[in-house]
């Protein structure tokens, strides 16, 4: 088995217990990726960039900044034990060591601002192609429509793309995953781009960014990675043009529909549900649906 599956396996089993104290002990991921802990530790340090409990306090620390970003204004406490922390205390302490501040005084309106602006730099290119002005309540210039859509349990071959938003790896990416899928009779099932990073909190670097096909038999085996999601609701809108679209239409999900819906995030990532394959009209101008995983608040 190659190192990149068996890492591949390691992520999932992290992302798929994230919120479990004390369940993602070296000694368990080490065993999900078929490696003993400290062959294991050495393996993943030197793909990842980061050790395995540098990287799962991370996403727990992640995961709660988005958890503060959304719906009610949750108690430390809640927080904290969602995120997989033993205790409101040990969160703070790992917060305050990360962040220079405590949960409950840092400007998290301030540090999507700073994340945002890197993203839109990053993908615009030039300030002709990308207009992301914030949407003042209530404005939908682009006509926006939500369907609320129940997804049944879906399992996925993917392909993971460390540090997306640079360089040409997600066509390579795609390229690999649609001469792969096309030899083993899988390139007409439902193509989703997705990642479980949010790039308004995540440093762009450090985002993930998968491209997959929903497939049910197969067999993982070195860059294709396999994973199965549970059955969710989603908040689906089309986007027929240019990544500008796609990003103003997360904004006004985001930032107008989600507040009034009656709805929050699920702990889910958000897909590109793509018509058709992935790329099929260039790079330049997207056919999807753009999928938000949400649950009753």
């Amino acid at each position: 088995m190659a190192y990149v599956e068996r890492i591949n396996l390691a992520i999932d089993q992290v992302v798929s217990h994230l919120g479990e104290p004390g369940g993602l002990r070296l000694t368990q991921v080490s065993r999900a990726a078929g490696l003993s802990p400290f062959h294991f530790h050495r393996v993943f340090q030197a793909l990842m960039g980061e050790t395995l409990a540098d990287f799962v306090k991370r996403l727990r620390l992640e995961k709660a900044l988005v958890m503060m970003c959304h719906g009610r204004q949750p108690s430390l406490t809640r927080v904290a034990l969602a995120c997989g922390f033993s205790s409101s205390s040990d969160f703070s302490r790992s917060f305050r060591q990360r962040f220079g501040s405590p949960p409950s005084r840092f400007d998290i309106r301030g540090w999507r601002d700073t994340h945002r602006s890197e993203l839109e730099a990053m993908v615009a290119g030039s300030a002709e192609r990308l207009h992301l002005e914030r949407l003042p309540a209530a404005h939908n210039p682009d006509g926006f429509k939500v369907k609320i859509h129940h997804l049944p349990a879906r399992r996925v071959a993917y392909i993971r793309v460390r540090n997306p938003y640079r360089g040409d790896a997600v066509v390579k990416a795609v390229e690999g995953l649609v001469a792969w899928a096309e030899r083993n009779v899988l390139a007409d099932g439902q193509w989703l781009g997705y990642q479980w990073d949010n790039p308004e909190i995540t440093p762009l670097e450090s985002c993930v960014y998968h491209i997959a096909v929903e497939a049910e038999r197969f067999t993982p085996k070195g860059e294709i990675g396999g994973f199965r999601f549970p059955p969710m609701v989603v908040a689906q809108v089309e986007i027929r043009g240019g990544v500008d679209l796609e990003l103003r239409a997360l904004q006004w999900l985001f930032g107008v529909w989600l507040p009034k819906s009656g709805y929050v995030p699920d702990d889910h990532p958000c897909f590109e549900a793509f018509l058709g394959r992935p790329f099929a009209h260039g790079t330049e101008y997207f056919e999807l649906h753009a999928q938000l995983p949400v649950r009753r608040s």
